[in-house]
């Protein structure tokens, strides 16, 4: 048995990038069967929506309501398709999410129902990048889909809530990811990693830290953060089109990556001719912009996010790239807000700043119970959308699961 392993250690190694492979070669001491199940909790564009029309669904033109009665139907997935076929409109009305003051949270309109499919599987989006790479990296390992390595896909409209907010999306999503976590690790008697990039990152992070301390501790082995999107916020230089704003604006996600002012203080992040405006200033910048209904959900959603540092007090690894040109203010000298800003840059990955990871990993550090087991990796010149794609990083993550399996 130990030799037929061996055989096939060797063989799974020769499907490695060469410097990989020069490291596990050396390395590796852990089984294929021995891995601990991953999780994957993708990028924002991963995840497919599904929307099934009811009778309370009112279009806002008849052929809107052409799918209306007939079942569940691509929506996000089919949104090239859907450009093809003049459904642009109907496309962003029943994408579009709406406010709820009086429960402080987000709904879909009347009569559109939504899903993510093929929770709990990483089919749902192992052909599209960067996901795509990082899944064929992991099965070159060993891991397989449904066996040892799973898929957490979620509604990228919302935003994952900090403990004490209440989501009535992410409550059904984070009690799924519980019990597929439960399973999983009861299967194989061991504990998960669950690893999250980008915004999903974020969603990794918010999902550990609102489980019980006693579930986590059970469950989890370790969380990795690679390219986290992480609540201290930034700042993107693109301007959304304007014939697609109102639907972005309607998403949760579209607010809760601001500048944190407990981390960019009072300096001026976006410039103009007239005024300023600095991370505790940016609800006046909605209103500058023509973004008045963004106020509410911001101060009472967005804001407390920024303002929550609890660790997730389990072993974890926040994976970044740096040195490279990253947007830390933005210019619209004229105040024209459709046009697309003039940008100041500082360090980052290119998207998320220095000055973010840096806040994050002080933050961590200085919390009793996950000083001595949180661990922080910069890549240089890795960038936040190529980070498990371009070999040189995805080889250092790659790494960084192995090492984690080799933990005991």
């Amino acid at each position: 048995m130990a030799s037929s392993f061996q055989q096939l250690l060797s063989l799974l190694l020769l499907l490695l990038p060469s410097p990989l492979r020069e490291h596990l070669s050396s390395t590796s001491h852990v089984a294929v069967d021995e891995f601990h199940p991953i999780f994957l909790v993708p990028g924002v564009s991963c995840s497919d929506l599904e929307a099934r029309l009811t009778e309370a669904y009112q279009p806002s033109v008849p052929h809107c309501g052409a799918m209306k009665g007939k079942g569940w139907f691509g929506l996000w997935h089919n949104t090239s398709e859907l450009l093809a076929h003049d459904y642009v409109q109907c496309f962003q009305e029943q994408m579009s999410l709406v406010y709820d003051p009086a429960i402080n949270d987000y709904r879909n309109m009347p009569g559109v129902e939504t899903r993510v499919p093929s929770f709990g599987s990483a089919r749902g989006f192992r052909h599209k990048n960067p996901a795509k790479t990082l899944i064929a990296a992991l099965e070159n390992l060993g891991y397989r889909d449904g066996d040892t390595m799973f898929g957490a896909p979620y509604d990228s409209r919302h935003a994952p809530p900090v403990p004490g907010q209440t989501s009535e999306v992410y409550s059904r999503y984070f009690k799924d990811f519980m019990e597929a976590i439960e399973l999983a690790s009861n299967k194989k008697q061991k504990k998960v990693v669950v690893l999250g990039h980008s915004f999903g990152g974020m969603v990794a992070l918010e999902f550990v830290r609102n489980t019980p301390m006693s579930w986590r501790q059970r469950y989890i082995k370790h969380l990795i953060l690679v390219a986290p999107t992480l609540p201290y916020g930034f700042l993107e230089p693109t301007t959304t089109p304007l014939s697609t704003r109102s639907m972005w604006r309607s998403f949760e996600s579209s607010i809760v990556n601001f500048p944190s002012p407990a981390v960019f203080g009072h300096e001026p992040l976006v410039i103009t001719k007239q005024r300023n405006y600095s991370a505790d200033e940016m609800e006046d910048f909605f209103a500058a912009i023509g973004f008045s209904e963004g106020i509410e959900p911001f101060r009472r959603r967005a804001a407390p996010k920024a303002k929550s540092f609890e660790a997730p007090m389990v072993p974890m690894t926040c994976i970044n790239g740096v040195g490279n040109k990253t947007p830390l203010q933005l210019v619209f000298w004229d105040e024209d807000f459709d046009a697309s800003p003039n940008a100041v840059y500082s360090d980052g990955d290119g998207k998320i700043n220095l000055i973010s990871v840096l806040a994050f990993d002080k933050e961590m550090a200085r919390q009793l119970g996950q000083n001595k087991q949180f661990k922080s990796i910069k890549i240089d010149k890795a960038q936040h959308s190529t980070i498990v794609t371009d070999d040189f990083a995805l080889n250092r993550v790659i790494q960084e699961i192995i090492e984690v399996n080799q933990i005991f």
